[in-house]
């Protein structure tokens, strides 16, 4: 089956993707957030924190891009 991309479709998509990665995120820096804050986490120790946090965090919102694009122009869902 071939894909739907229309002007809607692709709209669609990326709203549906940019909600999830909005949700994502703060779950994400809230996590971080509590982490830091409960190993009282200040400056460099804070950064490499962020840094081992950032590379799942961007798989994480490359898969909900990828999900939200494949479920909004599957021609199973219109």
């Amino acid at each position: 089956m071939q894909r739907i991309k229309t002007f809607k479709t692709l709209t669609r998509a990326a709203a549906a993707a940019s909600f999830l990665a909005v949700q994502a995120t703060i779950c994400i820096g809230t996590v971080y957030w509590a982490v830091a804050a409960t190993l009282r986490m200040e400056g460099t120790a804070a950064i490499v924190l962020a840094a081992i946090f950032a590379l799942p965090s961007a798989y994480l919102l490359m898969v909900v891009l990828r999900m939200a694009y494949d479920a909004e122009t599957d021609p199973a869902n219109q």
